[in-house]
């Protein structure tokens, strides 16, 4: 059965994200829960990807370390036999897809950097030749390399609302002048950090986002999930093409299909085909073990 907040009707549900749970512990603590629910277009499919909640949570935890030395996260144990009395009764569900986190004042952008142009970013060039206020030159195409990454702040919308594309003077009227220029720093800083680490394994990183947030004693921490195939186009560089839609290791398969099937991207979604579900997991899984080096059985086998 999909796993909901339901399977935790002990605890105090503080709300439900496309693909997460959240839940307080304490005053000053959360529980995030992966499920293995997947969103296109804004919306929550009805199909789910087995163990995707898992892949999320190992790669997260992953580049949360990478990470650290640029920006801690928001991390407090990831493992479930540390975690409060309160939480035991649920330790089987938590086991490989939780994180128990600092609480965070979330800034109200969503983080993003582009190296690449596709997507979101693709179609503002095409209708204006810039993306969020950053002029690109001429003759790009879907999958071109930029001339260097461009930070790209979006709106944070809604659940079944589009996030949107704004400026960088936009984003500091949101959150102020002083917040919106650290978060561009650490983001580029992150991105740069991020490509290099994949391009070693044979991956690119076109795009990705984040979301950063305070806790209570005022540090900035990079919260959420973080460069994972929800969160980020991975292309394997072999077969990276200009001119078109890339081969991915990332959710964008499956929003080709749906696209292929017609539905017009408005709630409820089709049903996925048992293949499609089966090579969506496949990419994911992938992604895992080409970026960490880890076998994810193994990953599963000691969370």
């Amino acid at each position: 059965m999909p796993l909901t907040h339901v399977e935790f009707a002990g605890l105090t549900h503080l709300g439900s994200g496309k693909v997460r749970e959240l839940f307080a512990v304490g005053d000053d603590a959360v529980l995030l829960v992966a499920s293995d629910r997947i969103s296109a277009f804004d919306v929550i499919l009805p199909t789910e990807i087995p163990d995707k909640g898992a892949v999320l949570t190992g790669l997260s935890l992953w580049w949360f370390d990478q990470l650290a030395d640029l920006v801690p996260s928001h991390v407090i144990s990831s493992n479930v036999d540390e975690y409060p009395d309160e939480l035991q009764p649920y330790a089987e569900q938590l086991r490989g897809r939780s994180m128990l986190c600092h609480r965070l004042d979330m800034a109200l952008v969503e983080c993003v950097a582009r190296g690449y142009l596709t997507g979101s970013g693709l179609k503002d060039y095409v209708r204006t030749g810039a993306v969020s206020g950053h002029t690109l030159p001429e003759g790009l195409v879907d999958g071109s390399k930029l001339p260097h990454p461009i930070y790209t702040p979006s709106t944070k919308a809604p659940i079944g609302e589009h996030d949107e594309n704004i400026s960088r003077a936009d984003a500091a009227t949101r959150i102020g002048d002083d917040l919106a220029a650290e978060l561009e720093k650490l983001t580029l800083q992150i991105f740069g950090r991020a490509s290099d680490l994949a391009a070693e394994r044979g991956i690119l990183l076109a795009d990705t986002k984040f979301e950063f947030g305070h806790d209570p004693a005022g540090v900035l921490r990079l919260g959420d999930e973080v460069l994972t195939p929800d969160s980020s186009r991975f292309w394997p560089a072999d077969s990276w093409a200009p001119g078109g839609a890339q081969p991915s290791y990332d959710k964008q398969f499956i929003r080709d299909y749906l696209v292929n099937t017609g539905w017009d991207k408005v709630s409820p979604a089709p049903e996925l085909p048992d293949d499609i579900v089966f090579s969506t997991r496949s990419r994911y899984v992938e992604a895992y073990e080409r970026l960490t080096g880890i076998s994810f059985a193994d990953y599963l086998a000691t969370s």
